[in-house]
């Protein structure tokens, strides 16, 4: 089977073929730490953390890089707001993005570099700019001649005259054309800064990425990715920068996950409606959002609300009781039978499609789909009367590969305390002397403390509510 993705450059699937066989160099533009991320800041989190784990699964070797940008007008805007400094600020909401994206079953990026910490990189990358011809100092900024490179526009499939229509040098701008963008901004007084050959000042945005992808990565990549906000222009200009530097391809794939509306409206601030990731997942089970947030094609726009969170709840609590009586089934389960041959094919046929899916521009929402259904088919053999514990194992380990690579885990992590656990076990004792006023009563009881029981064939369960 051959992974085929989605390229933004040639707006066409094609077929992964990596620079370097088994290996894969995967460069993902990370937050600007001024404040905590939303919900739209996390889908990219989710959605390439998703794309690297399968890539490990289908046995990469993945090199994951994802910078934090811990300074620029954001930051020196919240410094001056907070009465503090711009480090202090950004480490506070470094702290709270890994928080986050780890409640949300994200790994760690394999380097997460800082802007701060490859000030000197940055700027002998622009300096090599201006010694080719690309850009050119003008009152301590420096810019970047877009015109001087053939190929602007290409990643967004625009050209530079329909460009040039919707540009125009802003009051204070030293630069010679409109479409000219900053690679390094003169310090106003009071603000963080360091020096250079152009006097103090600081990096613009997107030089950034360019440096610290080239350090960390190399010249040419396998996988840029970010949010579809930022083809352009942040993607177009990485694009400029590097390859009118390094003369190379800067990235042989380029990925970008769809937007997020909230109740059907774009999300911002003006209308009220900027949901922080700190702030839902207090509400709701961070597994839960991930999971919503895998349930449409990455490419695809989303919707967020909280009815459709209660739904993504609900879909995922019957995988999650399904895993769980497939655990307590194992006990009772027998050797393996001659009948059972033709499960363990059934489980080996949801694993190939599985990677058929995921393969298919890493269509997650298909991939979760086929976990639904081998949900259905784990309940139908726990149906039967007798069980083996190699198809039982089978089943509950094509759940745990499936779920790690949609980062999520269909155990529990809470346990009955000793008084509750009694609780359970006085209610199957009464239902057995069939004594159902005192087993309701239990029932009702255990209800109230948010404990909900199910009586199946295979014993009583229980979830929390």
């Amino acid at each position: 089977m051959t992974i085929r993705l989605y390229n933004t450059l040639t707006r066409q699937k094609e077929t992964f073929e990596t620079l370097e066989p088994g290996k894969v160099k995967m460069y993902v533009c990370g937050p600007t730490v001024y404040n905590y991320i939303h919900i739209g800041n996390a889908r990219p989190a989710i959605v390439y953390d998703t794309v690297r784990r399968y890539l490990e699964y289908r046995g990469y070797e993945v090199n994951f890089v994802s910078n934090f940008t811990d300074v620029d007008d954001k930051l020196i805007k919240a410094a001056n707001e907070l009465g503090e400094d711009v480090p202090t600020i950004a480490e506070r909401f470094i702290d709270a993005y890994f928080e986050d994206v780890t409640a949300l079953g994200c790994k760690r990026a394999t380097v997460h570099p800082r802007v701060t910490e490859n000030i000197d990189l940055i700027i002998d990358f622009i300096q090599a700019l201006i010694d080719k011809g690309y850009a050119y100092e003008a009152g301590g900024d420096v810019y970047y001649r877009t015109r001087e490179f053939e190929g602007y526009g290409k990643l967004s499939h625009q050209s530079i005259d329909e460009l040039r229509l919707g540009n125009r040098i802003e009051v204070g701008e030293k630069k010679q054309d409109a479409l000219d963008f900053v690679l390094w901004k003169a310090a106003k007084d009071g603000e963080i800064s360091w020096e250079s050959p152009w006097g103090h000042g600081r990096p613009g945005w997107h030089i950034e990425c360019s440096a610290m992808a080239k350090k960390y990565l190399g010249d040419t990549i396998d996988i840029h990715a970010g949010g579809q906000d930022l083809t352009f222009p942040h993607h177009e200009n990485e694009i400029a920068q590097s390859e009118a530097l390094n003369e190379k391809p800067f990235a042989k794939y380029w990925m970008h996950n769809g937007y997020i509306n909230i109740n059907n409206e774009k999300m911002s601030k003006s209308l009220g409606n900027f949901v922080l990731v700190h702030d839902i997942i207090k509400e709701i089970d961070p597994q839960i959002v991930r999971f919503f947030m895998l349930s449409v094609h990455y490419r695809h726009p989303i919707n967020f609300s909280q009815e459709l969170l209660e739904s993504t709840k609900n879909a995922f609590d019957r995988i999650k009781t399904s895993y769980g009586n497939l655990g307590h089934r194992i006990e009772s389960s027998t050797n393996l039978t001659e009948n059972d041959n033709d499960w363990l094919n059934k489980i080996n046929a949801f694993r190939e499609q599985f990677i058929k899916e995921m393969d298919d521009d890493f269509n997650t929402a298909n991939a979760i789909s086929i976990l639904f259904d081998l949900a259905k088919q784990a309940n139908y053999y726990m149906e039967e009367q007798n069980t083996s514990k190699e198809v039982i194992q089978a089943f509950l380990h094509e759940f745990d590969q499936i779920g790690d690579v949609l980062g999520v885990q269909f155990t529990s992590d809470d346990l009955l305390d000793e008084e509750i656990e009694e609780m359970i076990q006085q209610r199957i004792q009464a239902r057995k002397d069939r004594n159902f006023a005192l087993s309701d009563e239990i029932r009702d009881r255990l209800k109230e403390l948010n404990i909900i029981l199910e009586d199946t064939p295979q014993g009583t369960r229980w979830k929390r509510g």
